[in-house]
């Protein structure tokens, strides 16, 4: 509702449209596998760079810091020589690892469907391809 001068007044905490910062984390690349990897208990860094196929280290960091900034995960520095940090769901990522675990188990299910489709549909004559130019 705009306030006094036609200003948007500040979002209430109930507004449908803040949903929208939950389902980033759902649709983000990289969230759902790490959430995924450390439901199995805690992980150090290099164990999860090396369950995530594909991630670089500087966007396992981000994700990191994303997911423990919304409180799905802790970071704990291990007081030992030498140092090592450690990363643990919290109660509220187990829940977002239980409500998605259903999405990502379908993933795993359909994917030879979905890479078939793919191909067939990038090899229909005119249709446009993967990375937006048209096909010969």
């Amino acid at each position: 509702m705009p306030a006094a001068g036609g200003e948007p007044g500040p979002a209430r905490q109930d507004d449908p449209c803040r949903t929208r910062a939950v389902l980033d984390i759902v649709g983000d690349k990289w969230s759902l596998l790490v959430v995924r990897n450390l439901s199995q208990g805690p992980r150090r860094f290099t164990e999860l760079k090396r369950a995530v196929d594909g991630i670089s280290q500087r966007m396992l960091t981000v994700t990191l810091r994303g997911l423990e900034r919304d409180g799905i995960l802790t970071r704990t520095v291990h007081n030992v020589m030498p140092p090592h940090v450690s990363y643990e769901l919290t109660p509220m990522g187990r829940t977002l690892r239980q409500a998605t675990a259903p999405l990502l188990e379908w993933s795993i299910t359909h994917l030879a469907q979905i890479d078939a489709a793919r191909a067939a549909y990038d090899a229909r004559p005119g249709t446009p391809s993967a990375w937006g130019t048209p096909s010969a």
